[in-house]
């Protein structure tokens, strides 16, 4: 009983030790995540979410693992799902940071639930004031099937793609940020009109209605990879 309770008074020690910690360097290299299974991080080493700060108590803000760096978050910070390659690409629980870093996308909404501007407003009034708007089916990873939805690049945010399910939504549920992205065509594929946006491994298949249509968001989307956010600053260049 001796030991155990010294052990116990080393490990709150421990716990004022781990509040100044920097939590932006993970256990496993950035490249690592997803790859390999993390070391996770002790529960009993940290009183607070390693994203968010907040404190940790037994009722309302409960202790969860990231499954690909293996910090210790609230529920709140580990509401995503993402695949990780160790686990045969399964779904696992993963923080927000790694979850913009494994699929690309940006989250909604900030760890204290507050709106974020254009974020929360509806696909009606986005679409009213956009570059380019209309409905798209973007593609799984094996091509075979897919999520049709409302797709918008703002006139006040060109930089960033808005995904809405339905073009009434009061919000989207993911946006995809262009800049630096390569916008590829692909041949038509029974009669589906193709194109990628593509950067390094990551890589979005769309399927648009019409030929058309189709060319009218690679030009918008090769514009906002560019950061062209000016149709005159566009005539210039070309």
């Amino acid at each position: 009983q001796d030991a155990i309770d010294r052990k116990e008074k080393r490990s709150e020690t421990f716990k004022t030790a781990v509040h100044g910690l920097e939590t932006d360097t993970p256990a496993l290299k950035t490249e690592e995540l997803g790859r390999r299974a993390p070391q996770w991080v002790r529960d009993n080493l940290v009183t607070m979410c390693m994203r968010c700060k907040e404190p940790f108590n037994a009722i309302t803000r409960r202790r969860h693992h990231c499954r690909a760096c293996g910090y210790v978050v609230c529920a709140r910070c580990s509401d995503y799902k993402a695949e990780l390659q160790y686990d045969g690409n399964r779904p696992n629980r993963v923080c927000q940071e790694c979850f913009i870093f494994l699929t690309g996308h940006t989250v909604l909404e900030d760890r204290e639930g507050k709106h974020k501007g254009i974020l929360e407003k509806g696909a009606a009034e986005v679409s009213s004031r956009s570059l380019l708007c209309s409905s798209l089916q973007l593609l799984d990873k094996n091509g075979k099937g897919g999520t049709r939805g409302w797709f918008v690049i703002p006139e006040d945010d060109p930089l960033v793609l808005y995904i809405y399910a339905a073009p009434q939504d009061v919000r989207a549920h993911t946006s995809i940020p262009l800049l630096g992205y390569q916008v590829r065509d692909m041949p038509q594929s029974e009669s589906r009109h193709l194109f990628q946006l593509v950067q390094s491994r990551q890589v979005f298949t769309f399927v648009a209605d019409t030929e058309e249509l189709k060319q009218r968001w690679m030009k918008a989307m090769a514009r906002s990879a560019a950061g062209i956010t000016d149709p005159e600053e566009e005539e210039e260049d070309a």
